[in-house]
């Protein structure tokens, strides 16, 4: 980033040797913040010109002094330049300390990004998701791509990164990057995570994200009716492919399962509970909050069509994540369903459809996810006009013959 550099002498007059001679104080302005030091250099003030900030007349003695000062300003100003071209965050006090031989290192952003990566990437599967490393990974990649980009750079001190910086860096994900407005605001978090490390561990004061408000859009990823569950269900289809996919899909309508943990599903995972019944216990790979749902029917009829046809002990042979929503999207053409189908579906399916709207109690749908905040479940269950009805038909039947006390 740009920054105004300067670099003067003046004598120190209140520091005046037994000959006569002031010593010679070099200052160095960048961005209006000052350092200074004593260039070890002393002239009698006589022989010195304030305006010009060198000694005068031609004598031999006068001209080597001026050399010598010459030498020092562009020491000056070629540490100034390799600081700016190293790590972009250039202060007075750096070029000082580095003239005079004292180190000071400044933590970069994209070297912490990285650090922090490594580690996120040993906690997979501990306490972190294959799916958020994921997710830090092409945060990172934006960064990388946005320096080289806006600055020209490959990093950037964490002591730069101010709100012009996120305000920047905002506006190439939604418009460079391609991003949706939500997707942006997910990879700011990210930045904030980093952010955050670094004020923890002191390598930043100021916190540049202060004044910035990450903005999420409230997006309604809908779910599937009763009347559309049915044509999936009753739908014959030509390929054991598309079945499979179809079977898989409804089994997360009828559990609330997300689809890592369909995938992690094993033999274990399946028990016979208080009541008797078959229920699936395990344990949410992206929070790991215990979730134990009850086996309806349904999902009972598809473990049993493909027991014992997944490899590793796993209960059902589930494609990749991108495959199985590549074919859900076939699926609802086929089924003439009028919305995007994914796999996400099958869990917001399960909150409102099969669940709420069939009078299960908000508390017992969020048990059964895994939420630890009923807000959380808010966004998953919706209260449709069909459970509005029921339930104030119930109301009306309570209170039925109450309105033979209203005289009119």
């Amino acid at each position: 980033m740009k920054s105004t550099f300067k670099v003067l002498f003046y004598v120190k007059r209140n520091a005046t040797r037994k000959d006569g001679k002031m010593p010679i104080v070099a200052r160095i302005t960048v961005d209006g913040h000052i350092a200074q030091f004593n260039t070890k250099l002393e002239i009698k003030p006589n022989n010195w010109s304030v305006k010009m900030g060198r000694a005068i007349g031609q004598s031999y003695e006068n001209k080597q002094f001026n050399g010598m000062l010459n030498e020092i300003k562009a020491s000056l100003y070629k540490i100034y330049h390799e600081i700016q071209q190293k790590d972009n965050y250039v202060t007075a006090e750096k070029v000082k300390n580095d003239f005079l031989g004292v180190s000071e290192y400044h933590e970069t952003l994209i070297n912490l990004f990285q650090k922090h990566n490594e580690d996120v990437f040993k906690l997979i599967g501990i306490s972190k998701s294959p799916g958020t490393y994921q997710k830090y990974k092409v945060t990172l990649k934006h960064l990388q791509n946005f320096l080289l980009l806006k600055y020209k750079l490959t990093d950037i001190s964490l002591k730069e990164i101010k709100h012009m910086f996120l305000c920047d860096f905002e506006i190439y994900l939604l418009t460079t990057a391609g991003c949706n407005a939500n997707t942006t605001a997910k990879f700011m978090q990210f930045l904030k995570r980093i952010i955050l490390i670094a004020r923890n561990n002191g390598l930043i004061i100021h916190d540049p994200f202060a004044n910035y408000k990450i903005k999420l859009t409230k997006v309604d990823r809908g779910y599937l009716t009763q009347e559309d569950i049915e044509k999936i269900l009753q739908k014959k289809f030509s390929t054991k492919r598309l079945e499979l996919v179809r079977d898989i899909f409804i089994f997360s309508c009828f559990t609330g399962l997300a689809y890592i943990d369909v995938y992690n599903l094993t033999e274990k995972n399946i028990r016979t509970s208080f009541d008797g019944n078959l229920w699936v216990m395990a344990k949410r790979q992206k929070t790991n909050i215990q979730s134990n749902i009850l086996l309806l029917n349904v999902p009972k009829m598809i473990l049993d069509k493909y027991k014992g046809k997944s490899p590793n002990n796993k209960l059902l042979p589930i494609l990749s994540n991108q495959k199985m929503n590549a074919y859900l999207k076939e699926i609802g053409d086929l089924c003439e369903i009028d919305k995007e189908l994914t796999f996400h579906i099958a869990r917001h399916t399960f909150a409102t459809t099969i669940t709420l709207a069939k009078g299960v109690p908000i508390e017992t749908v969020s048990k059964m996810l895994g939420h630890t905040n009923i807000r959380t479940t808010q966004i998953y269950a919706r209260i449709t006009d069909s459970k509005i009805s029921n339930d104030m038909q119930a109301l009306a039947g309570k209170l039925e013959g109450i309105e033979k006390m209203f005289k009119i």
